[in-house]
């Protein structure tokens, strides 16, 4: 029996299931490196569908592996399960319980899915071929990610490929897309703090004002992209935060400036860094400040492995049609499924998940953020084909 001709019914069986999974999630949500009552939720739902469970993997990561009774290669599919520290404000029965916390990126969802992927492998395991391995992964949303930790425990040991899922609220329901090559960006942060001295706004002479030094170093700093990147390399420099200063006529003494910096690949990356420095340290020797400056190296780029993501077009038609398959732009957003794809080929997804009729309209990171639970489905059996197809290709016949 094929595994990927039977799954589509399958989930659509487990959908409620699935939902129920999904809602428990959204209204317990935990946020990075704090995940232990998630973790251990999710591993007693794997071991009532009779799964085995490797706990504790890179903190408060958990594996199932599922080995067939037929030779194979050994395919990894991962799934997210951290919340964010933010408000959920939606007025809905599966809203967040725990306050200043809430599921707004999907990763609830992805969970969800992964969860049925394990209930239909276990139940056909007589017919698998090779090993599938879950991965079902902690804190994604903060550096240094749970990703390297579980890589550091060897979820990746043996593995032949990897592949992982996202739901997209800005994609339509019943759409999907991804690419070849760099499909995310790298994500690196920085703190500064100029000092100057302070003094009274009608005598600016006597002061070194770090109002206007920090202005000065902002508007230089857009340089980096317009004039040392190439055009031919998608690149961000941006000043997120900007403070300084209580009142109208009092020059600050201090600014302190956060921003993020994006970028494809590690020549533009290293290049940017080495800019932005360089502007933060003249501009400041120029006016006679001083600074702290702090640069937090972030996730590298998700690069998609070529013949992975030949695959995923390949596969993807058969699963949402090839009208409602489409070439990804690269997005200057980060994910540290990035890290797998440094030690393993494979290819990272995105699976449409909005829709006006159920309020799915919200971007993610929002307060209101929710999206279509059939994505859910879509995203089941987008892997589940993905992982048969690579399968079928590997194994003589």
């Amino acid at each position: 029996m094929k595994l990927n001709s039977v799954a589509k019914d399958w989930l659509s069986e487990h959908y409620d299931q699935m939902v129920a999974w999904r809602r428990h999630l959204h209204q317990y949500p935990e946020i990075s490196f704090q995940e232990k009552g998630t973790s251990a939720w999710i591993s007693s739902q794997l071991k009532k569908a009779g799964c085995e469970v490797t706990e504790g993997i890179g903190g408060n990561g958990l594996i199932v592996s599922i080995k067939g009774q037929l030779p194979g290669p050994v395919v990894a599919l991962r799934a997210d399960m951290d919340a964010l520290p933010i408000q959920d404000q939606k007025n809905c029965d599966y809203a967040s319980k725990v306050p200043g916390v809430m599921h707004a990126c999907g990763h609830d969802g992805h969970t969800a899915a992964l969860l049925a992927i394990a209930g239909f492998y276990w139940e056909n395991k007589a017919y698998l071929r090779g090993e599938r391995r879950l991965l079902f992964q902690p804190a994604e949303e903060v550096t240094p990610g749970g990703a390297i930790e579980m890589i550091r425990d060897g979820a990746l040991e043996g593995v032949d490929v990897i592949y992982g899922v996202h739901l997209w609220t800005p994609l339509a329901y019943g759409s999907s897309f991804s690419r070849a090559g760099a499909l995310m960006s790298a994500a690196d942060e920085f703190v500064l703090e100029i000092v100057g001295r302070g003094g009274h706004g009608g005598m600016p002479h006597q002061t070194t004002d770090t109002v206007m030094i920090g202005s000065a170093l902002v508007q230089a700093a857009q340089t980096i992209v317009s004039r040392n990147i190439s055009p031919n390399q998608p690149s961000v420099v941006t000043f997120g935060s900007f403070q300084a200063g209580t009142t109208t006529n009092v020059i600050a003494e201090k600014c302190v400036i956060k921003g993020t910096v994006r970028s494809f690949d590690e020549d533009t990356r290293l290049l940017a860094r080495q800019r932005l420095e360089t502007i933060i340290r003249h501009t400041c020797e120029m006016h006679g400040a001083s600074f702290h400056y702090d640069m937090r190296i972030g996730y590298p780029p998700v690069v998609n492995n070529e013949a992975e993501a030949a695959r995923y077009f390949k596969v993807a038609e058969t699963v949402f049609g090839d009208e409602h398959v489409t070439e990804s732009e690269p997005l200057t957003v980060a994910e540290d499924f990035s890290y797998y794809l440094l030690e393993k080929p494979g290819c990272f997804m995105f699976v449409g998940a909005g829709n006006p009729e159920c309020g799915a309209v919200y971007s993610h990171h929002h307060p209101m953020f929710d999206f279509d639970e059939r994505a859910m489905l879509k995203a089941a059996e987008l892997m589940i084909a993905m992982a048969e197809n690579y399968v079928a290709d590997s194994v003589e016949p």
